[in-house]
């Protein structure tokens, strides 16, 4: 049954079966990646092709799977192999003009070591009432990206920033700002490193960067940031880049800022930049692996909801399944049909077959609607 709308934003069908990713971690992941495909194939069922997943053949580790491991050596060898084998996958999906996958919780010291390989940024639009802000999270460099030196009892990272990876992360920020607010783009460009570390070399980058752009940025450490948000908030509009260290951190408390939903139901994309994998868009769950829940089917699974929806839509040409999604998530709400994290007492079997009813009834109105408003019978 047709749930939304099978066209692009363009009102052209796709000329070709629309193919995405999906990359499972151990965990909750093998039950939220059957939660995916589920929800995808219904928000799709429309499309004259339907829609190809492509699945990893890996199931990545998690934390806390790594840390069944004997020693250090091991865990060490298999979050190498976990990181070659997701990049080596990634870089595959491009090659074959894959568009999007979708990737569940992962051991992020894996993770990480792909976001630099593949020079990657996290992108994240809060909106409060009128205000905006597009937060664009530098995963490609920095402290998150190091690399690890083992001796006897110490461990010494090294990290890495490079003028050409801070240019390529400031010029696709200030690229998707324009795509977000395309009628004049951002009204102020802020960066918050820690960059006084940096013997005032990453400065003179974002300085001559800024000439080259024609675009004033202002610098602060993310200290001043935190301080500036609490005592006047960020005006509409802003574009704010920063280094994974403190946007890590400081995520929660933008979502309660800006009057977001909590970060459990919440999806995020990531944007590969790097050569072989430039365009890749990664969707994931903002929550991670919950190996506690593993097996008990009483994951949450409205962030992964919420993924497959962004991804019918701007990747599938299942125009309408982000709002439609969102009409059913609000149904469910108000009939208490939740997962325990939620306060609910339903599993993550029964929220998706109940939203999946509510798709059901949503299509079919907007089919009737459809037939009256061209007369049919």
């Amino acid at each position: 049954m047709t749930r939304v709308a099978p066209r692009g934003a363009d009102g052209e069908l796709p000329a070709a079966r629309p193919v995405v990713g999906l990359a499972v971690g151990r965990g909750t992941g093998p039950e939220l990646a059957d939660v995916f495909e589920r929800v995808l194939g219904s928000l799709t069922s429309g499309l004259p092709l339907g829609v190809e997943v492509v699945r990893s053949p890996r199931l990545y580790h998690s934390y806390v799977s790594l840390r069944a491991e004997p020693d250090t050596a091991r865990v060490r060898e298999l979050t190498a192999q976990d990181a070659e084998h997701y990049e080596r996958f990634c870089r595959e999906l491009a090659g074959s003009g894959v568009p999007a996958v979708f990737r569940t919780a992962i051991n992020a010291q894996s993770l990480y070591l792909v976001r630099q390989r593949l020079r990657a940024v996290k992108v994240d639009l809060f909106t409060e009432g009128p205000a905006s802000l597009l937060l664009v999270r530098d995963q490609a460099q920095g402290f998150y990206t190091g690399e690890n030196r083992h001796s006897p009892g110490e461990i010494v990272r090294t990290t890495t920033f490079s003028r050409e990876v801070t240019g390529a992360v400031v010029g696709y920020a200030l690229e998707r700002a324009r795509r977000e607010w395309p009628d004049g783009g951002p009204d102020r460009i802020v960066l918050a490193y820690k960059f006084h570390l940096l013997d005032g070399v990453f400065d003179t980058w974002v300085a001559e960067l800024a000439a080259r752009l024609g675009v004033r940025i202002e610098v602060f450490q993310p200290d001043t940031v935190n301080r500036d948000l609490l005592a006047h908030g960020f005006p509409d509009r802003t574009l704010l880049v920063a280094g994974n260290e403190w946007a890590d951190i400081m995520h929660v408390v933008l979502l309660d800022r800006f009057g977001s939903d909590r970060q459990e139901n919440r999806c995020t994309e990531n944007v590969f930049l790097g050569p072989g994998a430039g365009g890749l868009v990664e969707y994931q769950t903002v929550h991670g692996s919950a190996d506690d829940l593993a097996g008990r089917d009483l994951v949450n699974p409205v962030a992964t909801v919420r993924a497959a929806a962004l991804v019918a839509e701007r990747h599938c040409g299942a125009a309408g399944a982000v709002r439609a999604v969102e009409t059913a998530l609000g149904a469910l709400a108000e009939r208490e049909v939740g997962t325990p994290d939620l306060g609910g007492g339903h599993t993550t079997t029964s929220v998706v077959d109940a939203l999946l009813d509510v798709l059901d009834v949503l299509g079919a109105v907007a089919a009737a609607e459809t037939t009256a408003l061209v007369g049919g019978s």
